[in-house]
């Protein structure tokens, strides 16, 4: 195990008819991207400012359906989930690149629906075939909002706004958090409507680059507890997979964002910088100290970025021309 990959990144290309051929190009195997800046293109540059990037990926994502994204970053740590691996999967990007997208995808349409309401039907499928094991399901949607955090099902009848604020606590069984709701779910159709509900909660403000731009982190927790219906095995799993979808992120002067939007920009990029943090860290192998209590998102996924766990993060980015030299600063974490 100590030889296993911990974090794999995929980038997935927004369609466009515009797409910046002579700029953007992948390589044979699809798993790297360069990117060549051109110089007429960037006004006011220096000579010394770079213009060229290249980046080694596990794989890149152009014109890809929802269900091939699915079946090549996901398939595997959901399935993975019911062997006792946390799973962590999270969307990053530039606003308007296609992350809510990519997690959430148009769930009235089920070629459509993304990476999240895939996850909840795979995890109930996984049930119906291992009618040898007692699988509970559990789920909870916490949303993370200028450092503050937030339980999106606390609208539920049961449930109730939550008197005092929640807090991240960490015990010998692993990362919680106090205070929120976890709702067991016994098939598919509660799971969803759950999600649904907490949908309707997230926090949406309008901004320049896209009118209906999540400006929070929010994160659905699928927790499994699994053990054999025979005697002869009393093998115990517990797990759980994460599935992140980031609030967009974009330099600050680019944006126009300015009174609340700005304070909220200011959050949403300083906590992704701690999230590169963390990941770089989690690639080093010469790292024993991981930053994870930097911010709230980190610390609340602690348990589920680094050790025997499955991460994945799709990095969702622009095809044209005028959106390269952001690309290019997303594609660095």
């Amino acid at each position: 195990m100590g030889t296993r990959k911990k974090v794999h990144a995929f980038v997935r290309v927004k369609p466009t008819d515009d797409f910046a051929h002579e700029m953007i190009r992948y390589g044979d195997d699809k798993r790297s991207i360069d990117i060549h800046l051109k110089k007429d293109i960037r006004r006011g540059v220096v000579n010394n400012q770079q213009t060229d990037w290249s980046f080694k990926l596990d794989g890149v994502l152009h014109d890809a359906s929802q269900d091939l994204v699915y079946e090549t970053v996901a398939k595997d740590v959901v399935s993975q989930a019911l062997d006792g691996y946390n799973g962590t999967i999270m969307c990053y990007g530039q606003t308007g690149a296609g992350k809510t997208y990519t997690m959430m995808g148009a769930t009235e349409n089920y070629k459509h629906r993304g990476i999240l309401p895939r996850a909840l039907q795979q995890v109930f499928r996984m049930i119906e075939e291992r009618p040898t094991h007692a699988i509970t399901v559990r789920v909870s949607y916490l949303e993370i909002y200028n450092e503050s955090l937030f339980d999106l099902l606390s609208t539920l009848p049961y449930v109730g706004p939550s008197v005092t604020p929640m807090t991240i606590v960490e015990n010998p069984q692993g990362v919680f958090i106090k205070g929120l709701s976890v709702h067991l779910t016994s098939q598919e159709e509660d799971a969803f409507s759950l999600l649904f509900e907490g949908e309707t909660n997230r926090i949406i403000a309008s901004h320049t680059m896209n009118k209906n731009s999540s400006r929070s982190h929010c994160i659905f927790t699928i927790y499994l507890e699994a053990h054999s219906r025979t005697l002869s095995e009393e093998k115990y799993i517990t797990s759980k997979i994460n599935l992140v979808d980031l609030a967009g992120s974009e330099r600050l002067g680019k944006s126009g964002s300015e009174g609340q939007v700005l304070k909220e920009a200011t959050y949403i990029n300083k906590s992704l910088s701690f999230l590169e943090q963390a990941i770089i860290a989690l690639g080093d192998q010469k790292r024993d100290h991981i930053p994870f209590r930097q911010c709230k998102l980190t610390h609340a996924l602690k348990d589920s970025l680094g050790g025997n766990c499955n991460m994945v993060l799709v990095t969702n980015i622009y095809g044209e021309a005028a959106q390269l030299e952001e690309t290019g600063s997303r594609l660095w974490l």
